[in-house]
């Protein structure tokens, strides 16, 4: 059986897409990208292209981009790029240049497709096998724990959008035979000759280090990653069990008997495995297993919720009412807070203005993250959407003749201590969409 045939076989066996859906295509330039367009196209699917410019090559990255966008037409594909400053963004963010372009990367490709117009089914990514074996061993290292020693899925819905992998079949050795059946040109990226990168050191010289010792070590590792897989499955099947068992219900609340989680096998990680999904974190769970042996009142704290010991219980609740103030990173996209739930997008310009006071547009180039909801408090001041001179809140609600139970029930949301939004009343127009807008922070809040 030939390569495509496997490929079109593994396709239809696993019910990626089919040949009426259209897909969206990561092409970076590269042999693998390269032979996956070559593949879906020998295949009769239709998809569309899209590549990332991070500029961190100078020349050489326009001339990658160039490359792409004539495969496009070449395919005669729709094609998308987008030009990244990568070094900025990571420097503001304080992270790597490759967690910054990997971030970079699945917010623009979510924007594709979620964008209706495209008419886009999901993101389909070049990943092979030999990319899941550098995973699998990268997450061992990082400590993620069953779930990331299973590697990449070749379908799964991340960044709320359908991810495919069909290459994940393929080692790299197969997918370069087959570029030169097919005599594919492709563009070389130096950097990946170096180890500069975590994932190159692992690909350029501790996996060949293990193959001296171990030849069959790739394929000892994917055999591995099914099993973890099918364990995993059974894993995630008991800790539902348990939980099922032993948690109740109270509205927004959760109460778990302290008696049944000391008694329960794993604790521990029982214990994680339930409040990881309310953003606590694997240091925290100690400290949280140390509950079932205070006083009642002690507790303990994620940016959203809190455990704390209340007599033969612990209580999960949200930080609801009682809470002054949540921290809102980048990728939030939702927040509940006093009762309502804030709803996080981003668009690009032009929008249409949508009228209302719980819906704020404003101009995303001038937010900066994290951004602070908070209630407000003495002293606050803003400049009114439409006003050229600042104004203290008090001063704004006297204006708008609110009683004293009114004010103590406005949230304001802060972007680098400067109001941007008095929820429910007004924008800051600082913050306000112009005609240089690019791209828009749409906010809106509603009760829950």
């Amino acid at each position: 059986m030939t390569l495509q045939q496997q490929f079109e076989n593994n396709i239809q066996q696993q019910q990626f897409f089919s040949k009426k859906d259209k897909i969206l295509v990561a092409v970076s330039g590269g042999i693998d990208s390269v032979v996956l367009c070559q593949l879906l196209h020998q295949g009769g699917f239709t998809f569309a292209i899209a590549h990332c410019n991070f500029t961190l090559r100078q020349q050489a990255s326009n001339e990658d981009e160039a490359f792409v966008k004539a495969m496009a037409e070449k395919y005669k594909a729709d094609f998308f790029s987008r030009s990244f400053d990568t070094h900025a963004f990571a420097e503001n963010k304080k992270i790597g240049i490759q967690e910054a372009a990997r971030t970079l990367r699945y917010s623009f490709f979510t924007e594709l497709v979620s964008e209706k117009s495209h008419q886009l089914y999901g993101l389909v990514t070049a990943h092979h096998a030999d990319d899941n074996v550098e995973t699998c061993l990268m997450n061992f290292f990082k400590g993620t724990g069953l779930a990331g020693l299973q590697g990449m899925a070749a379908k799964s819905r991340q960044y709320d959008i359908l991810i495919i992998r069909p290459l994940l079949i393929f080692s790299k050795t197969q997918l370069i035979e087959y570029a030169g059946q097919e005599k594919l040109l492709w563009r070389e990226d130096a950097s990946n000759a170096t180890d500069k990168y975590t994932r190159n050191y692992f690909r350029n010289t501790l996996i060949p280090g293990l193959q001296k010792v171990f030849p069959q070590v790739e394929q000892n590792i994917l055999g591995n990653m099914r099993r973890f897989a099918g364990a995993s499955e059974i894993y995630q099947y008991g800790i539902q069990q348990l939980l099922k068992k032993q948690l109740q219900q109270k509205g927004e609340e959760w109460h778990w008997p302290v008696w049944m989680l000391l008694k329960s096998p794993g604790s521990l990680t029982l214990l994680y495995e339930f409040v990881k999904n309310y953003g606590f974190l694997p240091g925290q769970v100690p400290g949280i297993m140390n509950l079932c042996q205070s006083e009642t009142g002690k507790y303990v704290s994620s940016e959203t919720h809190r455990i704390f010991r209340n007599r033969r219980w612990l209580v999960l609740a949200p930080l609801g009412a009682g809470a002054s103030h949540f921290i809102i990173d980048e990728e939030r996209t939702q927040v509940f807070f006093d009762g309502q739930v804030l709803k996080i997008k981003k668009l690009h310009a032009p929008v249409n203005i949508t009228p209302g006071e719980f819906t704020a547009q404003l101009d995303a180039g001038e937010i900066q993250f994290p951004l602070l909801l908070r209630k407000y408090k003495t002293g606050d001041y803003f400049y009114p959407l439409g006003l050229a001179k600042k104004k203290k809140l008090s001063r704004f609600f006297i204006d708008k003749k609110l009683s004293v139970s009114q004010k103590e029930k406005v949230w304001v949301i802060e972007s680098q201590r400067k109001i941007v939004w008095v929820i429910g009343y007004r924008i800051d127009d600082r913050f306000k969409i112009t005609a240089r807008t690019k791209n828009v922070l749409q906010l809106s809040a509603e009760a829950v």
